[in-house]
Formats: C-alpha cells, sequence, structure tokens
C-alpha cells in the first residue's frame, strides 16, 4: 500500500491530471496505439471528454500497480521461504512453513483433510468403499445405446379422442355388416388406441345394428363373443350396456322396439360369457326407468327358459343365407299368396327385403309365373305382372334374377303341360304382357317356347289331330 500511495505521490501532475507521458507499454516504454489517438485529439476535448480522459488514466496507471505490487510480494515470499526466515505476522499466508497445509487459514479444525479424503473433485472415494453395478438409464444424457445392444423402437399411437371415436368406428362396423369377418375388425382395433373410452365400441356397435336388419344383429352379437376376452373385457361390456340402458329414453324415438332388442342383445352376451352372469343381479330393485325394467325383464325371461341358452343362438332368426331352401321356398310361397289376397305391393317389397336373400330372387320370379299357369282368370295375372314390374323399376330384382326365373319356367314348360293343359297358351299371353310391360326383354320374350303347328292326316287315320 505503501509503494502504492509513493507512485501516485511521485507521479508528474499538470493541473490536476496525470501527464500524457505516464501511459507507456511496459516493455520498451512507447505509446500504445490507443494513447497517440487520444494525444491528435487532445487539443479540442471537451470538459466531459477531458474527465473521461483522466478517469482512464488513472484506472490504467491503478492496473499497471496493482500488478507490479503481485510481482515484488510473489518474489519476497519465494525469497522468505528458500531463507527460511519466518514472517513477522504468524497468522499471516505468507508465514506458512509447508505451503500445502490443509489447516484452516482462521486457525480453526485440526488439520484433518475434507470429508475423509473422500470428497473433492478427481477423487476415488474413501478407503473402502464398495461400488454397486448400476444399470443404465435410458433418459441419461450419456447413454450409449450403441453399446447396450440393439435398440428396439417402438410406435406409440396417440390415444383416440372421444369426438374422433364415432367417427373412427362407425365405418369400421358398417364394412364388417357387409363382410362379416371378426378377425379384420379385431386387426383394426388392436392398431387404434381407444384408451379408457374402450367400451364406446360396444355401445356404437349395437346402436347401429338396432337401427339395422336382423342380420345385423345377429353379427354384432357374434362380433362382441369373440372380440370379449380380446380385445374387451367383461367390465367394458358391462360399462357399455350400463350406458345404453341409460340411454334408452333416447332410443326408442328412432327404434321403438328398443328396450326388447337391448334385452335379448343383454341375454345373448350372457349366453355368449361376454357379461358376466351376475349383470342382471346388480339392477334388481334398483331401476327406475320403465324402458330399462322392460330390457332387463326380457332377458330374464329368456335366461330362465328351460334350456333357454342354447335357443340363444338363434334369437335374432337364422340369416338369409343360412337359411334353408325349402323355407326359403315356403317363405316366397306364403309372400305371394298374401299379396294376391290383399294386392299391397310395399308389403310384399317389405316382406321380400327382409329375407335378405337377393341372390335367391330368381325363385321368386319362378313361382309367380306358376302360381299365373296354376290359376284361373286374369286376376292373377294382371297383378303378378305388376309385381314384377314394381320390383323391376325399383331394382329389388335385377336382369339375371328375372331372365333365370323365366328360363327355368321354359324348361319346366312340358312338364307343367301335363298337370296344367293350358298352360302354354297362359304362358306366351303373360310374356307378351310382361314384354309390353317393359318387365323383360326381347330375346326373353323370343325365347319362350311355342306350340307346334296342328296338322290333319288323311282320312284313313280316322281325322285324329296330331302336333
Amino acid at each position: 500500500m505503501a509503494t502504492e500511495i509513493e507512485a501516485w505521490t511521485t507521479a508528474p501532475q499538470n493541473d490536476g491530471v496525470f501527464s500524457v507521458e505516464q501511459p507507456r507499454d511496459d516493455e520498451d516504454g512507447s505509446f500504445g496505439s490507443e494513447d497517440l489517438n487520444e494525444l491528435e485529439v487532445n487539443g479540442n476535448w471537451t470538459p466531459q471528454e477531458k474527465a473521461l480522459h483522466e478517469a482512464k488514466l488513472k484506472a490504467k496507471a491503478k492496473r499497471r500497480l496493482r500488478k507490479s505490487s503481485s510481482r515484488d510480494s510473489t518474489r519476497e515470499s519465494l525469497s522468505d521461504s528458500v531463507s527460511g526466515e519466518l514472517s513477522a505476522d504468524p497468522h499471516s499466508p505468507k508465514g506458512k512453513n509447508a505451503v500445502n497445509d490443509r489447516k484452516s487459514r482462521t486457525g480453526k479444525g485440526r488439520g484433518l483433510p475434507k470429508k475423509g479424503g473422500a470428497g473433492g473433485k478427481g477423487v476415488w472415494g474413501a478407503a473402502g468403499m464398495v461400488y454397486e453395478l448400476e444399470e443404465p438409464d435410458a433418459k441419461d444424457p450419456n447413454y450409449d445405446e450403441s453399446a447396450q445392444g440393439d435398440t428396439i423402437y417402438a410406435t406409440v399411437v396417440p390415444e383416440l379422442e372421444e369426438r374422433e371415436l364415432e367417427k373412427t368406428i362407425n365405418p369400421i362396423v358398417q364394412e364388417y355388416f357387409e363382410h362379416g369377418d371378426t378377425k379384420e375388425v379385431e386387426m383394426l382395433l388392436k392398431e387404434l388406441n381407444l384408451g379408457h373410452n374402450r367400451y364406446e365400441f360396444t355401445s356404437l356397435a349395437v346402436s347401429l345394428s338396432l337401427e339395422g336388419k336382423a342380420s345385423h344383429r345377429e353379427l354384432t352379437s357374434r362380433l362382441l363373443s369373440d372380440l370379449s376376452g380380446k380385445v374387451l373385457s367383461e367390465r367394458d361390456m358391462s360399462h357399455a350396456f350400463d350406458k345404453m340402458l341409460k340411454e334408452l329414453p333416447d332410443l326408442i324415438l328412432d327404434t321403438p322396439e328398443a328396450p326388447l332388442m337391448l334385452g335379448q342383445f343383454i341375454a345373448r352376451a350372457i349366453a355368449d360369457h361376454a357379461l358376466p352372469m351376475s349383470f342382471l343381479d346388480c339392477y334388481k330393485g334398483k331401476v327406475d326407468c320403465d324402458h330399462a325394467r322392460a330390457a332387463l325383464d326380457r332377458a330374464s325371461v329368456l335366461l330362465s327358459m328351460k334350456r333357454g341358452i342354447m335357443r340363444l343362438d338363434n334369437v335374432w332368426g337364422v340369416g338369409g343365407g343360412q337359411r334353408p331352401v325349402k323355407h326359403l321356398i315356403k317363405e316366397m310361397n306364403l309372400l305371394l299368396k298374401e299379396y294376391l289376397v290383399s294386392g299391397e305391393l310395399s308389403e310384399a317389397e317389405h316382406c321380400l327385403r327382409d329375407l335378405e336373400v337377393p341372390h335367391f330372387h330368381h325363385e321368386l320370379v319362378y313361382e309367380a309365373v306358376v302360381m299365373v299357369l296354376e290359376s284361373t282368370g286374369d286376376a292373377a295375372l294382371q297383378m303378378m305382372v305388376k309385381l314384377l314390374k314394381s320390383f323391376w323399376q325399383s331394382g329389388l330384382i335385377t336382369l339375371d334374377q328375372m331372365n333365370r326365373g323365366f328360363q327355368r319356367v321354359y324348361d319346366e314348360l312340358p312338364e307343367i303341360n301335363l298337370d296344367v293343359p293350358h298352360a302354354q297358351s297362359i304362358m306366351e299371353a303373360f310374356v307378351d304382357l310382361c314384354y309390353q310391360e317393359s318387365v323383360i326383354t326381347k330375346q326373353l320374350r323370343d325365347s319362350c317356347p311355342t306350340r307346334g303347328r296342328k296338322r290333319f292326316v288323311s282320312e284313313g287315320d280316322g281325322g285324329i289331330v296330331k302336333s
């Protein structure tokens, strides 16, 4: 400090400002580039610039003085350590005998190493310390995946939001009603992340089938049975049917028979082990809604029937493609007879659609033509032409089915003539009328067999008419 004061007092001054000769470089004593620039503009300084310049000179002189004093103190400490002389102040760091002494400079502590030698940077820890094997953490920034073996990348599918659930599931169910493949539906559902809304699939599928046909309801029951335990759990099924029981007042607006149908769904699901047997017991004495009570009563009655579980396989009836041919023929004959009595085209069309056998409509055409040949009078002929025309215009009976039905009658006409002598003439009149009403094509009309030309032989044959 005394050296610093002496430097400040002995430095040449000019009106309280250090001379410009003071700030020189340490090595050669020449002015620096900054100092030269300052000298060039020194003559035109303002008072503020002059004060700033003085402050810079003072700071530079102070830094150089501090640097020179630190170098001198280092030399003194080294000379003292070499000569072995102690400094005047025993508490000063320069007066320490051992440079690497670990004792506190404040005079506290016993001089032992910190943390028993187990702490600090670059140490191995305390003596005798055993480190356990640590498994690598994949979230560690220093984790090296190449050193951990094969890396498996998993695809993360985000959970499907509730508002997008219906838009995604409805096309899957509608397509299933066409192909009937439960495995494809299972594969599609496994690709989706339904999350906690998994039960919504059951309620949506049942709601769509309530608005569809009996075959759709049969397919839905079969789908729920196949998905149970694979994609859907019993808890999901119970949650879905519980929700639908609460929504019955809204479902009956579109489907008046929804309570009875839902009861049949519940009974079928219990029979297929998709729902637990205790599902109905949870609602005893706890149902206030009349529609929900009707559905649960329907399910209870079906399950309590003798051998009822075995019969529940056909609770929705047998699908059109699975029905026996004799049963379909019987249904079509009954349809035609009811039409001849009532004359209602819409009811006949509705009954034919419910059979769900578009590939077997040629049988209806065949039965209708045969019924005309076996009837008496023109009433049946006119009504059947009207019926076939309605089915043709609505597209319910295709051209192929119409041609196959008429062609079957053409092939069996010789046998029909044995039971109905005038079948040939009736057939020709019926075919001409159908052609006039644009029910059949000209080619089909021309292919109708005609009677052979009758001729009389000589009198010796007795005048017998021969064909």
